[in-house]
């Protein structure tokens, strides 16, 4: 495994000031931003596509600072019942896959989206229960009639271009949890698989161990995102965790994204680096900071010295006492 971060963090650096930064806190991998909701201040895919002078440097300022492209990221929705928003997201999303392929980047990182309740919808509808029977019937549509026909597509647009996509299943979309991650897998193909983002796992009262084990088995996980949640004990037991207050609301919520080791200790994030190991993950662990209590670069700095101690670089090649 190596130790990365997802540079959107960084977004009001250059490119240059970021990777330097990155280079000097002693990380191996970056993670940059391609569109969709979290931007493209690093890099303009359709820019670099039509310019190969541009891309040919675009390529070196990694390469001269000994840094690997661990994935392209474009987090969006392709099926916002908003055509204009539909239409902007999987233009990014396919511009993304043509450039990973020229930089020989393995993983395009993005969200499964998610449709309205029909085609006169102005506003994606995601349903958290089963009845009234409205509710299945809208998921039955979404997947029948929107998810399966896109994403099937993709697929074969991604072998086309030699990408994998990794969906991060986050609730809000029809891609949230293992279950629907590994349906959107076995309905559409195999160039489809997760970026693992344990502090969404964690938010909705999941195991990540135990997911990323059955992900695993499914040669499922692609790219990995290290970012942790805390559940307010007094707020989550009053409320629970399905919670639509700002994220400025730290107070109040049930739940908060935290840096590493703020929501879990590192007992735990042992374990779920082990199990990564475990399943032959040997990819990027991507940084993630969204942390509301903490400053960009405390609560970067704070996550690199935790997981510079965690991380498992080399696994055992040889067991000599077995």
């Amino acid at each position: 495994m190596k130790l990365g971060v997802f540079a959107v963090l960084f977004s009001k650096k250059t490119l240059d000031e970021t990777l330097d930064y990155i280079q000097a806190s002693g990380l191996q991998t970056v993670e940059i931003g391609t569109g969709g909701y979290v931007g493209d201040a690093h890099c303009k895919p359709a820019e670099l596509l039509k310019d190969e002078k541009k891309l040919k440097e675009f390529k070196e300022e990694f390469d001269k600072r000994g840094i690997e492209i661990s994935a392209l990221s474009c987090h969006g929705n392709a099926l916002h019942p908003n055509k204009n928003i539909a239409d902007l997201h999987h233009q990014a999303f396919q511009d993304t896959v043509k450039l990973a392929s020229k930089l020989g980047v393995e993983n395009v990182i993005t969200f499964s989206g998610c449709p309205g309740e029909s085609d006169y919808s102005l506003h994606p509808v995601w349903i958290t229960c089963p009845w009234p029977n409205d509710f299945s019937d809208v998921v039955d549509w979404q997947w029948r009639e929107k998810v399966i026909p896109y994403w099937k597509k993709q697929n074969e647009f991604l072998k086309e271009y030699g990408v994998k996509v990794a969906v991060e299943p986050h609730p809000g979309f029809v891609v949230y949890n293992t279950e629907t991650l590994l349906r959107l897998r076995k309905e559409c193909g195999e160039q489809i698989g997760a970026n693992f983002d344990p502090s969404h796992y964690f938010w909705q009262g999941m195991d990540p161990v135990a997911c990323i084990k059955a992900l695993g088995k499914e040669n499922a996980l692609y790219h990995f995102h290290a970012k942790d949640t805390r559940i307010d004990d007094q707020n989550g037991a009053i409320n629970g965790v399905l919670d639509t207050k700002s994220y400025r609301d730290i107070a109040n919520r049930s739940w908060v994204f935290r840096t590493v080791g703020y929501g879990h200790g590192e007992d735990t994030w042992k374990e779920i680096i082990s199990a990564l190991q475990t399943v032959g993950y040997k990819g990027a662990v991507s940084i993630e900071h969204e942390d509301g209590l903490m400053s960009i670069e405390e609560g970067f700095e704070k996550a690199v010295a935790f997981l510079q101690n965690n991380i498992i670089r080399e696994g055992e090649v040889e067991m000599w006492w077995a």
